[in-house]
This record gives C-alpha cells, structure tokens and sequence, in this order.
C-alpha cells in the first residue's frame, strides 16, 4: 500500500505508559487516547532534582495521577516544584486541579487567555514569550507561537537546545487549527519561529519524541505549504464544499478523522481567503458560518 493510501496519523498509535527521553526529561501519558489526542498527552517531569517541574497535566482522568506516580517514582522525583502549561486547552490544563489536589498546591504558569481560563478554580502565574522558569538540572524560555490557539507558548530546554513543542508540532501526524480560535497566518510564523531556535529535539504534546527537531519543524512548513498547494488543486475551477475538498485531499485517511480535517482544510481557505487567493459563498468568515461555506478559486 503506498504512502497516499497509510499516511502517518496519531490515531491508533500506542506509546508506553511511562519512559524516559533525557536525563531531564521524563514522560507520563495522559491517558486520554482520541482521535484527536492519539494515544493522548503527554505530560512532563522535567529537571534533575527531587522536585520537578510538570509540564502539561492532562485532562483531569482519574487514571493518569497513578502513572504520573510511575514516572515520578522511575526517576526519584519526589514533588512537583511548579506547574507550566503550553495552552489552555482541556486536555492540557484539565488535569492541574487534580495534580494540586495530590501532590500540593503549586504555581501555575500560563499565558493567559481569559475567556478559557476563568472556568478553573486555580490562580494562573502569567507568563509570555522570553519567561525563563527553572528547576534544578533545567531552564526553560518560553516562545510565544499562536495560531494552534491565541495562548500557545513552546518552551527551549536551554541545557540540551532541545523544544517542547505543545501542540504546534506532534510526533505522528500534523495539527488541527481550530476553526473557531486558531490562525494558520500565524501558526506558519509561529513554525518559522520555531525553526529558527535550532531545536535539536523536540518534545511534542502528543506522539514520541522526534529526534532531528529542525528537520521535523522544516517538513511542517513544507507540509502546509504542499496542502495549500493541494487543496488549490481541489477547487479548480468548481465552487465546492467543504467535505469535497477533504474527501480530495485527504485520500486514504480514514473517515474518523474527517472531522479534524475538516478544520485544517478551513483554516487554509480562510488563511487563502486572507491573501485573496479564494472566496466563499453562503457564509461569511466573518459571521462564524465558515463551516458551512461553500468556496471558490477567486
């Protein structure tokens, strides 16, 4: 079967429980398998001392505080110093009061986005892009990189140039941008941005680690640009909708993933709207109906 028939996704992939990427940096999964999640987040011991920072939390699960534990115990960690977040989204900051609850209250840093953010019942520490937060044996610097969410940050683990990279960049597979708050202008930026910290590897959100960062980073870029190229193709000369153009485009996925392909498909025709390259008819981007739309090569 070729390469346009299996294409590389997050859905069904499986990854331990519990591993250790680096001296300083030890995963647990979140325990939250989807379609969208993979085989679900991972979250971060990182440092080398017996209080570490955890990077991400989860989603709340009742059965993720036992393989934190795991994790905890495989590297001698014996307490969690802080908490810092890449973005606000469920599966990533759901799980902060649950940790708090079980190893004690800590800072919680953050970007802030305010209207996601005011559900949690936990004070979020606002940070932005160039915050250094450290831990014994790791220093991370945040970079700002919107467009997967208007909160993303990645974090450089400066001891080993190495890059958390959230969900701007995955394992397996590539990232949805949400219709609703998420901007491929710039998330390509955020990409270019990433890619100019020379990450060597990268720690992603979800999948494994990727070893070559720079590279991977490299082939994202090209990636978008060739499914631009691709869903250009899709149009023609037709006015068409939506689920045409994945059906066109992503040829062999399995229909599962429609829905998340659905997204990244409109975030490049809004991003091809932006430039004037496409329009659509029906719905307005504006009026929140893009979904709906039905588009065109202008």
């Amino acid at each position: 079967m070729s390469d346009a028939q299996s294409p590389p996704i997050l859905l069904g992939s499986l990854l331990p429980d519990v591993d250790v990427w680096s001296d300083r940096v030890a995963v647990a999964l979140g325990q939250n398998p989807s379609a969208f999640t993979g085989p679900g987040t991972n979250t971060y011991l990182v440092g080398t001392g017996p209080r570490r920072i955890l990077l991400d939390a989860g989603d709340g699960r009742e059965e993720y505080l036992p393989v934190l534990e795991q994790a905890m115990e495989r590297v001698g960690c014996e307490g969690i110093d802080e908490i810092v977040l890449t973005h606000g989204h469920p599966d990533h900051i759901g799980g902060v009061e649950s940790v708090m609850k079980r190893f004690g209250e800590v800072l919680v840093h953050k970007r802030p986005w305010p209207d996601t953010d005011v559900v949690y019942p936990f004070e979020i520490s606002p940070i932005d892009d160039g915050s250094v937060i450290k831990a014994e044996g790791a220093t991370l610097r945040a970079i700002y990189t919107p467009g997967h969410c208007p909160d993303h940050l990645c974090f450089i683990l400066e001891e080993e140039q190495a890059a958390f990279s959230g969900d701007n960049v995955l394992g397996i597979g590539t990232t949805v941008i949400p219709a609703e708050s998420g901007s491929l202008l710039e998330y390509m930026d955020s990409l270019a941005r990433l890619e100019g910290e020379e990450p060597t590897r990268i720690y992603p959100a979800h999948g494994p680690c990727i070893q070559d960062g720079r590279a991977k980073v490299g082939e994202y870029i090209e990636h978008r640009l060739e499914r631009e190229r691709q869903i250009l193709d899709a149009l023609g000369g037709e006015t068409r909708e939506l689920i045409d153009i994945v059906r066109a485009v992503y040829v062999g996925y399995p229909e599962a993933l429609y829905p998340a392909a659905g997204q990244s498909v409109t975030s490049h025709l809004v991003k091809l709207e932006e430039e004037g390259r496409v329009s659509c008819e029906g719905h307005s981007v504006e009026g929140g109906g893009v979904l709906e739309a039905l588009w065109k090569r202008s």
